[in-house]
């Protein structure tokens, strides 16, 4: 296989991680002739998702002391007396801590397997993305007109993270389609009426429905496929960079999303919703008309605080929760700005920092939705590889399951000149990307990392009951005590194609003072309680049951100074991994600038040419349309009013 590769390149990209993969699309996009490897058997490094059995085999990769690679024992003899090598780390060190607990009844027979899987050897679980209908929302192009809730099935299954999964879903899908007697839309429809109308309790059914919700692991091995669980747990800001630049490449065209439907509090041991629009200030029950007013007259001075520095000058100095209690809020509304609004940390952010990230949060209001995020259907791991598919539209090699031995340095420039493969193949390059986790501790001895503690559970319902059971919603846990730090929930229904129906996923995020299980532990018994058999009637005013939980630490590598690092030559460029951030901005930022140290002048993922505007040498062929840009010219006879493509929502009045 190594020996296939060309010899050659411009830049060579290690890691498959989402910067890593905006810079491989943008370079390529550019020109540059670009080869993107990764040891890994999977797109995203520590941003993928992975199936139920997926995930795992990926923990028990971690749980192994070394990750198995082909090395050639040979390599060090490639290197001359002019040259010298930065050997790569074979182990991936950026996951510890992993702890994973079953609540659910573990009536698992051995000859239980999941609906279509593969044969595999490492696991008796895999998985496949739900084929069930979403609401779904396509990102628009540049005039930002907004793709409003669509009751449509997507044209294709976008790749799952596990390559291995893949060939199976065709079959799914044809078998769903076949039993929905293949009216898309009309099926669609009809099953949200029925999904609506079951999970409404009725008084002939209330006293058999915990027993009608209980689920098995045995379920959950079988329907293991319809799960796609985040390694990092993140959402889209609808204005923020990472959505622009979907736009603008017109990447956007590979991934659905779909609106955030409700931002939470956790308040006095109850968890309830936050007004966030105006509309929604006005309607809530929870705020005196009082309230409302000082409520409405704080956000419209945060929209524009920057024309009004004597408000807040004076405060600069100060915490964002103590200013807040010098402007005539209630606890109430303190409460709902500092943990909801703001999302910023009551004890460190500053007075500034509050006000820009309440800004932030005011402005994304109203474009997609309600709230100010969206979240991609299939899970945030299909980010990465959005962007790898721009990448190879414009020529870019990928390798994956390919690892690298070392990096060259030329001793008399004292550049990167080249890497030698798994295989020992020298392959020359100008520019040398690498995701941080590749390093060795040798190069890494002066680093400090912070890390990031995560939790990741199935339950059996919501943490908060709404009408409908199709909610996407975010909470934040304010620190308990001094010393740690606020925990973020993001919990996502089945129609984002995350989770098999009846179960929720739940996403538990904060910066680690102790490990993930120590950290994160406290929160999960506030808000859920562990499945038990005992059946208990009338059970709707309980906790969410809780039936699988995974803990682990990850590495946070974002903004370390590249002086930490020993060693370096000045064309080796390193990506970090994720941050503890809610939003993409930081990624997004980092691979804006290393293009430019790369490409200097040159535009930063343009959009792609219209098809009618290639001209081809030679002969008369047209490209053939990609599966995913037929989506949008499906839906090109209506620009304006199509489902995908309409009109943005105005923020609330």
């Amino acid at each position: 296989m190594a020996n296939n590769l060309p010899s050659e390149f411009d830049v060579i990209v290690i890691g498959t991680g989402l910067p890593e993969s905006v810079i491989a699309a943008a370079c390529s996009r550019s020109g540059q002739r670009v080869l993107h490897v990764d040891s890994r058997s999977y797109y995203g490094g520590n941003w993928a998702s992975f199936s139920f059995s997926g995930l795992l085999s990926w923990l028990k990769e971690h749980q192994e002391s070394s990750v198995a690679v082909n090395e050639s024992p040979t390599w060090q003899e490639q290197i001359l007396e002019n040259e010298e090598a930065i050997a790569l780390s074979k182990k991936d060190r950026t996951i510890q801590h992993v702890e994973v607990f079953c609540y659910a009844s573990q009536d698992l027979h051995e000859d239980v397997e999941e609906a279509g899987a593969l044969q595999k050897n490492h696991a008796p679980l895999t998985s496949v993305n739900p084929t069930e209908a979403a609401d779904s929302v396509f990102l628009p192009k540049e005039d930002e007109s907004l793709s409003t809730v669509s009751c449509e099935i997507p044209a294709e299954q976008p790749p799952s993270s596990n390559p291995e999964s893949a060939p199976e879903v065709n079959d799914v899908e044809a078998v769903e389609e076949k039993e929905n007697d293949g009216n898309d839309k009309t099926c669609v429809q009809a099953t949200s009426e029925k999904e609506t109308g079951e999970n409404v309790p009725t008084a002939e059914n209330t006293a058999e429905q915990p027993k009608k919700n209980r689920i098995t692991y045995s379920q959950i091995v079988k329907e293991g496929r319809r799960f796609n669980i985040d390694l990092v747990s993140k959402l889209l800001y609808s204005r923020g960079l990472l959505i622009e630049l979907l736009i603008k490449s017109n990447v956007s065209r590979y991934a659905e999303f779909k609106n955030v439907t409700r931002i939470l509090a956790f308040r006095d041991g109850r968890v309830e919703q936050v007004p966030c629009s105006r509309a929604d200030v006005f309607n809530s029950k929870q705020l005196t008309m009082v309230e409302k007013r000082m409520l409405m007259k704080f956000l419209t001075f945060c929209m524009d605080y920057e024309e009004h520095p004597d408000e807040y000058k004076a405060y600069e100095e100060m915490t964002f929760s103590e200013y807040l209690k010098t402007q005539k809020l209630t606890p109430n509304l303190q409460y709902f700005v500092l943990h909801s609004i703001a999302m910023t940390s009551e004890a460190t952010s500053t007075t500034i920092d509050g006000l820009k990230a309440t800004k932030n949060f005011l402005r994304c209001l109203g474009r997609y939705g309600n709230t100010p995020f969206l979240f991609p259907l299939y899970g945030q791991g299909e980010l990465p590889q959005c962007f790898c598919r721009m990448c190879a539209v414009f020529g870019g090699i990928y390798c994956l399951h390919h690892s690298v031995q070392c990096l060259v340095v030329d001793k008399d420039s004292g550049k990167c000149k080249a890497i030698i493969d798994q295989f020992g193949q020298r392959i020359i390059s100008k520019h040398f990307i690498v995701e941080d986790s590749y390093f060795s501790e040798k190069t890494c001895s002066n680093v400090q990392y912070r890390q990031i503690s995560r939790a990741v559970l199935i339950t059996d319902r919501s943490v908060l009951k709404a009408d409908s059971d199709q909610q996407i919603s975010i909470l934040t846990v304010p620190a308990s005590k001094p010393g740690t730090f606020a925990v973020r929930v993001i919990e996502l229904c089945s129609s984002t194609m995350t989770c098999m129906k009846g179960t929720y996923l739940v996403h538990l995020t904060c910066t680690s003072s102790k490990t993930a299980r120590e950290d994160l532990e406290p929160v999960v018994q506030e808000l859920f309680t562990p499945y038990t058999e005992t059946e208990i009637e009338n059970d709707e005013g309980k906790k969410p049951r809780l039936l699988w939980a995974l803990y682990f630490n990850m590495r946070d590598s974002s903004d370390i100074s590249r002086n930490s690092y020993n060693d370096l030559s000045s064309n080796i460029y390193i990506c970090s991994g994720p941050d503890c951030g809610l939003g993409n901005d930081n990624a997004v930022k980092q691979a804006e600038a290393l293009f430019q140290q790369i490409c200097p002048n040159e535009d930063f993922c343009p959009p792609p040419p219209n098809p009618e505007d290639i001209v081809l040498d030679g002969d008369s062929l047209q490209p053939e349309p990609s599966e995913s840009s037929s989506i949008l010219q499906t839906n090109s006879e209506t620009p304006k009013e199509s489902p995908y493509l309409g009109n943005p929502e105005e923020p609330s009045e």
